[in-house]
């Protein structure tokens, strides 16, 4: 039996969200193509979702493939936008595409969170930069009223590996 339910952004948003959980990086990003070539508005969860996909893939090009695609289309990028990217690049040890994700975000006056920092400091923990994060760490530290653990771990995990 045929069903008569025609997939919209929302059907869509829910598949990519399942792949983005499977970590099916390809897969999410074959529905963005699909959804493009049916003339199918995307929207922030769309790329949000496609992007964190790339994320668990280990996918950080991808995943800034992606970012960018967002401006071209004049999709808004949030915190947790830049966040997802800023973590694509964490994972695989680019630490400077991670800072300079930080530096626009703080640039274009999007909040940076504990996540942003915590990420942008393993990347550089990754990176084997431990200095640049004991310097990120000291900065943060001025600015932020609370530190939590996520930011102290990964400070310390940066300068143990140093």
């Amino acid at each position: 039996a045929q069903s008569d339910i025609e997939p919209d952004t929302s059907t869509c948003n829910a598949a990519i969200s399942a792949c983005e959980k499977g970590g099916k990086w390809l897969h999410a990003t074959t529905f963005l193509s699909m959804m493009a070539q049916s003339q199918m508005e995307s929207d922030m969860m769309t790329f949000n979702a496609i992007i964190s996909a790339c994320e668990k893939g280990g996918e950080w090009e991808k995943a800034l493939q992606v970012f960018k695609m967002m401006a071209e289309r004049e999709v808004e990028r949030r915190t947790i936008t830049y966040n997802a990217a800023i973590s694509a690049c964490e994972k695989c040890g680019e630490w400077e595409r991670a800072l300079h994700l930080s530096s626009t975000m703080a640039e274009r006056q999007v909040k940076l969170d504990r996540i942003t920092f915590g990420a942008s400091i393993s990347a550089c923990e990754k990176g084997g930069e431990w200095e640049t994060a004991l310097e990120l760490f000291r900065a943060i530290s001025q600015s932020m009223e609370e530190l939590d653990t996520i930011i102290f771990n990964a400070v310390i995990s940066a300068c143990e590996k140093g």
